[in-house]
């Protein structure tokens, strides 16, 4: 399963994710402000801008400044029972990390996204970052697809009107094939992600259903892709999937009891 990793393409990935905090925290943003921040040439902070921009993460208002998008406002949003689904998940999180020790994270369902709402960074010196607060289509991540599994062939069209969003590396492109990587992941119970939703990064993630009435969560693990084994997989899978089936039954119990 590992994969040669491009470095360029990482850290076009970072620079990125610097240009979206930039954007969220300050508001607005020149290309010669991007271009000092990240310490590159104008042209490739321009290049980088408009990237985003095409995606929604990012458009130019008056005097060419740069904004942000409906996409980066969206990611901004904390729908109603999140706060609820971490505090009630949060022990589950701790739990899992205390065991991989390894870079974990929770996200849930929002439409056909999802976003990363909790998480816990490993200590080591090659790692996964924290992604909380990053909003991602759902069949790109580990987490996401064990989520979209879990849903009803109509329901699964019905999150996809116009088809899969493109993402940079998404492996399904249509529905049809996303479906049968479903079909793989509910026969395993936990979904996988190789350098899907973004370089580098190896995840894999299980459903833990409905929590706080209907938000869907899921919990992930993810591993650099430079250190990443077949028999890192298999110890991962185990622990998560039995991790998150004893949540499940412990969550079903708790509101049974109400």
């Amino acid at each position: 399963m590992q994969q040669k990793t491009d470095p360029y393409r990482i850290e076009a990935v970072d620079r990125a994710l610097q240009l979206l905090g930039l954007l969220r925290d300050r508001g607005r943003l020149s290309v010669t402000e991007a271009a000092q921040e990240l310490g590159v040439a104008p042209s490739t902070a321009h290049r980088l801008l408009s990237t985003l921009g095409h995606r929604g993460w990012a458009v130019q208002g008056e005097r060419k400044l740069y904004e942000a998008g409906p996409e980066l406002a969206a990611s901004a949003a904390v729908p109603a029972g999140i706060p609820e689904v971490v505090r009630t998940l949060r022990p589950y999180l701790d739990a899992l990390f205390a065991e991989l020790g390894e870079t974990s994270h929770l996200m849930v369902l929002i439409g056909s996204d999802v976003r990363f709402v909790d998480g816990i960074e490993s200590d080591r010196s090659l790692r996964v970052g924290l992604r909380v607060g990053t909003r991602m289509p759902a069949y790109t991540t580990s987490g996401g697809k064990a989520m979209l599994a879990e849903l009803s062939p109509d329901a699964l069209a019905a999150l996809h009107p116009g088809g899969l969003r493109p993402w940079p590396g998404g492996h399904a492109t249509n529905l049809a094939e996303l479906t049968a990587e479903l079909d793989r992941v509910r026969s395993q119970r936990f979904g996988f992600n190789q350098e899907e939703s973004e370089p580098g990064v190896a995840a894999l993630g299980a459903s833990l259903g409905t929590a706080a009435g209907e938000v869907r969560a899921a919990l992930t693990v993810a591993v650099p892709t430079a250190r990443f084994t077949g028999e890192d997989a298999e110890k991962i899978a185990s622990v998560l999937v039995e991790a998150c089936a004893r949540a499940r039954a412990e969550l079903w119990l708790a509101e049974a009891a109400r």
